[in-house]
């Protein structure tokens, strides 16, 4: 903290506050917004954020100026909550800015500081004592609160003075002796009984326990998996049936239907067209799914990181939970899309032929998704990310098998873990058989589409491995961008 004077104060009183307030029925189901969402106001953000930390029942909290913001209402009921959570056993810290005098008599102990070192530290309710003690006495009625900070300012204008203290006011050095003084006569009249204190008194035997003893979770896995899909489906329903989306996605697919109206695959150029239709799916899924997953760790990563650091809940949970809902979309839009282009483009009608289609599409969807999250969680940036995921997309389409069949030996690895290659050869062996015949209104007959150029590098009739590989490696993905994110926000907790 770089502010020059605090008032540390700990409560330590007893009874659990188990009532909400009309407040919080008002605002229950409502987003909490940002700077660019539209939520609830900036006083129920922060004390949402301390129900937060208060979840977890910690044995020790610590909140700074959790009343900054805040009218005098709100200040005093949040303090009330506080002081309720501290009666049941719980040790509470807090820096406050002049609190009001009801508030600072709610205080059990306070710790008052001036430039970095202490100035009093006892009981609240004493701490106007021992000053008049020393001889600074309020020449008008004052709050408490700002009676002490006026001190620990050197700022004592309408405060009387002990005789012993000689530097005259309105002089340079005036405020810097009244500091100097102050930390003074603490080390001599507290600090030594505080330690004298301390090396008789023990820690309190549920501090021991939770020191030494890691607190176990209160909530089954399955539980936590529950809570958390349906927050993040809630954070997230927006997004997932954003009009914009579903426009993008119907458009795409009535321009592709109309441009490959009822398209055949009489003629060697026909066959081409159609092929490039289906290659071209394949580019818009891919990016589309990418760039929607590798965004999400990098622009959740404050929250994420926060809700860690206080054991909210367990990563695999949050990871699950992210990764299904977000299925929702994947799952929902290229259904939509295949609805409408594989009728209007003339694919081969036939139910299984197009369920076949359809669930190769979801294949590339769900491994491209597992990719963007890995790229994601690797950096957890939010223009890096983008930026990686650009580079791996450019790569993965020019090893996709469609620009360039014959890669040359020295680099044809990479074709080998690029999930477009394989998911365009799927859709290729789905959609055609080699045996299937084309090219007969031509001088030299009937051909059979395996004798294509267009598939010199497939086995039409080779079996369909690729859907294994494509689950292995949306698995891996998915295993490795787990690894990644949970090493980079344990880096984060540091």
């Amino acid at each position: 903290m770089c502010d020059k004077d605090l008032i540390v104060a700990t409560l330590c009183t007893v009874q659990v506050i188990t009532k909400t307030s009309s407040m919080t029925f008002r605002c229950r189901s409502t987003r909490i917004g940002g700077a660019f969402v539209k939520g609830i106001s900036g006083g129920e953000r922060k004390r949402t954020s301390i129900g937060y930390e208060i979840l977890v029942d910690p044995s020790l909290l610590l909140l700074d100026e959790p009343t900054s913001g805040l009218d005098s209402t709100s200040a005093n009921r949040l303090l009330r909550i506080l002081q309720g959570i501290a009666k049941a056993g719980r040790t509470i810290i807090t820096t406050i800015h002049q609190p009001s005098s009801r508030m600072f008599h709610m205080f059990d102990k306070l710790l008052l500081i001036s430039e970095g070192y202490p100035v009093y530290y006892g009981k609240a309710r004493e701490s106007m004592q021992y000053f008049s003690s020393l001889r600074f006495v309020p020449e008008i009625a004052m709050n408490p609160a700002e009676f002490l900070l006026d001190l620990t300012t050197g700022q004592v204008n309408d405060i009387s003075l002990p005789e012993d203290l000689r530097t005259p006011r309105g002089s340079l050095e005036f405020e810097k002796d009244i500091i100097k003084y102050l930390q003074l006569k603490f080390k001599v009249a507290i600090e030594p009984k505080e330690k004298a204190s301390h090396r008789v008194t023990k820690a309190p035997e549920h501090l021991q326990s939770a020191v030494q003893v890691k607190k176990d979770w209160t909530m089954t896995w399955w539980d936590q998996f529950f809570i958390l899909s349906k927050r993040t489906f809630k954070e997230r329903c927006r997004d997932y049936f954003d009009k914009l989306r579903l426009v993008q996605a119907l458009g795409v697919a009535i321009l592709l239907g109309l441009l490959w109206w009822k398209s055949t695959t009489g003629t060697e150029a026909q066959l081409r067209d159609q092929v490039g239709l289906i290659y071209y799916i394949c580019i818009f899924w891919t990016s589309s799914s990418i760039f929607g997953a590798v965004y999400v760790f990098p622009f959740e990563k404050v929250y994420l990181v926060k809700e860690r650091k206080a054991d909210m809940y367990r990563l695999s949970v949050y990871y699950v939970s992210s990764t299904l809902c977000d299925m929702v979309a994947h799952i929902f839009y290229p259904t939509s899309f295949m609805l409408i282009v594989y009728f209007m483009a003339g694919f081969k009608r036939t139910v299984a032929c197009f369920f076949m289609t359809h669930f190769s599409i979801l294949l590339i969807v769900i491994t491209s998704q597992g990719a963007g999250e890995l790229f994601g969680a690797m950096v957890l940036s939010i223009k890096r990310a983008g930026m990686i995921a650009s580079l791996i997309l450019m790569l993965f389409l020019l090893t996709g098998g469609y620009y360039v069949q014959h890669i040359p030996e020295f680099i044809q690895w990479l074709k080998y873990i690029s999930f477009m290659y394989y998911g365009f050869r799927l859709l290729l062996k789905v959609q055609y058989s080699g045996d299937q015949l084309y090219e007969c209104g031509s001088k030299g007959g009937c051909r059979s589409l395996q004798t294509s150029p267009s598939f010199d590098t497939v086995n039409l009739n080779g079996g369909l491995k690729e859907v294994w590989i494509l689950l292995a490696m949306a698995l891996a993905y998915r295993i490795c961008a787990y690894l990644c994110l949970r090493k980079r926000i344990s880096v984060c907790h540091l």
